[in-house]
């Protein structure tokens, strides 16, 4: 049996070629490095990913029984999941606006954001996330903003004990990093909390760094040369890295997230 490519978009395509087999009439398209788009809905295949990398031989049989269980007969009639049952797996994640390239804005249920970007919610089911979208919203009968109160709940409670590693710089900055690869490090700049957990240590307001779904850096607002190094960086990760989000910093004050202000130092490279 041949064993599934590691590189994750040719993971993804493998994926996605195995799919239009089992599902010829479906409309699958490739639209991240471990994501596609199935009948106008993003399935994420960062669980599948991680446990064929697990058991790499067995690869080609455990994707062909995730299709087949995720896919078999009713399976897929995700829509229909009650409010009761999706309530507590409901998880917000960050998103750019290019998502509506691919997208069609009307269908996904989401959130403005700030810097370019939006939060967007997923059911987080032990195999799979998949996006939510309008048309469970009106059948649940919620809104946008009451679905994203339910979303920054069970994110609080996701991983309580989270642990933060901070480090200073040979320029005089500090950084808290959080990193628990969990798919939801980029999202905890929503936690409502964070402001008084890391104020102290970080010297009052603070920036953060979400690059791409899976950084979090928390940045203390100065000296600039380190801020200058930093934005360097993080401009670097948001080109290279999977699941990108913004290259620019989230201002974090006690009154809540803005986008990055307007004197925050250039990049090294600017």
């Amino acid at each position: 049996m041949p064993t599934m490519p590691r590189e994750p978009e040719a993971f993804a395509e493998a994926v996605a070629s195995m799919l239009r087999k089992l599902q010829p009439e479906y409309s699958i398209d490739l639209v991240g490095p471990r994501e596609l788009l199935v009948n106008g809905r993003r399935l994420d295949l960062e669980n599948l990913y991680r446990m064929v990398n697990h058991e790499p031989v067995r690869g080609t049989e455990i994707v062909e029984h995730y299709l087949d269980q995720l896919f078999a007969g009713d399976s897929m009639q995700l829509t229909s999941m009650s409010l009761d049952f999706a309530k507590p797996r409901i998880m917000p994640r960050i998103q750019p606006v290019s998502i509506f390239r691919h997208l069609s804005r009307e269908q996904v249920a989401h959130v403005p954001f700030v810097n370019n970007t939006v939060i967007v919610f997923v059911t987080d089911l032990p195999q799979m996330t998949v996006s939510i979208t309008t048309e469970q919203l009106i059948r649940w009968k919620l809104t946008p903003d009451e679905l994203e109160l339910i979303s920054r709940e069970n994110l609080e409670s996701y991983a309580p004990e989270l642990e933060i590693q901070v480090v200073e710089s040979k320029e005089g900055g500090k950084a808290a990093i959080m990193s628990q690869h969990d798919g939801y490090d980029a999202a905890r700049l929503l936690l409502d909390g964070l402001h008084d957990r890391l104020a102290a240590q970080l010297g009052g307001d603070f920036y953060v760094a979400t690059p791409a779904r899976d950084m979090f850096v928390a940045i203390s607002p100065g000296p600039d040369p380190f801020l200058r190094r930093l934005r360097t960086r993080v401009e670097h990760d948001y080109k290279r890295l999977p699941y990108p989000i913004s290259p620019d910093f989230f201002y974090v004050t006690r009154d809540g997230v803005a986008g990055t202000v307007a004197d925050l130092p250039e990049s090294e490279a600017a």
